[in-house]
Formats: structure tokens, C-alpha cells, sequence
């Protein structure tokens, strides 16, 4: 896993922009996968910053979504679908038609999990994933305990998440959904480069476990540590546990530039 350290949110979100932009000028049908949250907020204004100045175009691009709340209604802002529609696609020049999601009004839940799948393999696979990362270590909503190898599923979100997601609801936790639909550890996996970002002093316990430490369902994103293109993006703050964090940018400054991430 290529650790990434910098100094502020916008320069962590230029760094993944620049990833994505390379990753469209070689391909512009490429798959992306996109997340919602804080974390990727400052990448969406990045890459909408570079469509409206005519240095970036994502009409041709494909976007799968990690994850959908279950029972939220079609006109409920914080339903996944919307919050992506507000927060990515009316920033850039995708196709509204070409971004996908889990149904999470399905009646038949399985059925909608294993259609999903589907999906993202008739696509070709994701290209490039976005993901944040949750203070307990969680990628998409894979909590603690997530099997490594899981698929997109339903899974009952912990007290920790919907504490944390509250902050989207009024700061009312019990409003905020018990399940959701996300893409599996196994899933996430098959991406071709796994991106994360994540920035402040609350998620250093999460990096320095899902970097550091051993692989474990007990800090899912730790299964990255096993992805051949992972990258993870982190400030200061979210580094400050890092006993490697030295090395992590001595590499960074010896690295050639024609790399990229």
C-alpha cells in the first residue's frame, strides 16, 4: 500500500484528481467508483473545477456507487443515489444514465445484491475506486467483522457508523438507517487501483491499523494491504500514528515523477 502524506484536505484532493484526470486521458470510457461522505467531497470540486475549464471530460465514463441505505424514499436527500447526484454528478459532465447504485428499496434483496454484481462485471470491472475510510476502519460499509472476502450485500450498520452519519441527519442517530446495501471487501478488491482518502486526528487510529497492522476483519480496510495498487491519502493529523510515516515520505520524495499514483 503506497502511503501519501500532505499537508492540507485540498492538496489531498488535487493528488487523487490528478490520478483520476491520468486515468481518463488514457482511457475516457474508464469505470470509476465512487464513494459519498466527507472524504471525497474535495475530489468532486476538483474534478468539477477541470470539466468546466475544458482540462477534463468524464462523458463517456461509467461510475458505480459502494453503497445504498435500505428504505430511505426516491425523494429523501440523504439517500445515496441523490447525495451523488448533488455532490458528483452535477459537478461534472457524466452521463446521469451511466452511474449506477444498489437498490435500496428492492423487494427482493438478494436478487438486487447479486444484480449489482452483475453489473459491475458486464462493465469490465472498476478502474478506479474512491473510498473513505470510518474511524472503526471501515471501507464502503464493511464493519468489523466483515468477512475479507464478501460480496455486495445487506449488512446492519454499527452504532459507531450511525453516530458518525448522524452529523447528515440533523445529528439525530436515530434517524439514520440500521442497514444498507455496499460492495464487499471481495468486491472492492477487484478494483484496478483503490484510492483512499482520509484527513483529521480522528481517523489516525483507523490508518495506522488499516496500514500497519496485521490483516484483519477487525479493521476492514486492512484487506488493501493485500491489493496490488492500493493508495492511501492522509494529512497530518491522520498520520500522527504512523511509525513509518518518515519512510512513507522519504519514498514520496525519491519517487519518479512519470509514476504518478
Amino acid at each position: 500500500m503506497e502511503v501519501v502524506i500532505v499537508e492540507t484536505d485540498r492538496e489531498a484532493a488535487v493528488i487523487a484528481a490528478d490520478a483520476i484526470s491520468r486515468l481518463f486521458r488514457e482511457n475516457p470510457s474508464a469505470v470509476l467508483g465512487i464513494a459519498t461522505g466527507s472524504s471525497p467531497l474535495g475530489i468532486y470540486d476538483e474534478l468539477g473545477r477541470r470539466v468546466t475549464g475544458g482540462e477534463l471530460s468524464l462523458a463517456d465514463a461509467r461510475a458505480f456507487m459502494l453503497d445504498e441505505y435500505v428504505g430511505l424514499p426516491e425523494d429523501h436527500p440523504e439517500r445515496y443515489r441523490n447525495v451523488v447526484a448533488r455532490d458528483f454528478v452535477a459537478k461534472v459532465d457524466i452521463d446521469r444514465a451511466n452511474v449506477h447504485g444498489p437498490d435500496g428499496l428492492a423487494k427482493d434483496v438478494p436478487q438486487a445484491c447479486a444484480s449489482y454484481e452483475q453489473q459491475i462485471r458486464d462493465a469490465g470491472g472498476i478502474d478506479l475506486q474512491i473510498l473513505g475510510l470510518g474511524t472503526d476502519g471501515h471501507i464502503a460499509f464493511n464493519e468489523p467483522g466483515s468477512s475479507l472476502g464478501s460480496r455486495t450485500r445487506i449488512k446492519m450498520l454499527t452504532s459507531q457508523t450511525r453516530s458518525d452519519n448522524a452529523r447528515f441527519f440533523d445529528d439525530q442517530v436515530d434517524a439514520v438507517p440500521q442497514h444498507c446495501l455496499t460492495q464487499g471487501l471481495g468486491t472492492i478488491s477487484e478494483c484496478r487501483h483503490a484510492l483512499v482518502v482520509a484527513t483529521g486526528r480522528h481517523k489516525a487510529q483507523a490508518v495506522h491499523q488499516v496500514v500497519e497492522g496485521p490483516v484483519t476483519a477487525m479493521w476492514p480496510g486492512s484487506v488493501l494491504q493485500l491489493h496490488p495498487h492500493a493508495t492511501i491519502i492522509v494529512d497530518r493529523p491522520a498520520a500522527s500514528r504512523l511509525q513509518l510515516a518518515s519512510y512513507y515520505e522519504e519514498i514520496q520524495r525519491g519517487k519518479p515523477a512519470w509514476q504518478g499514483l
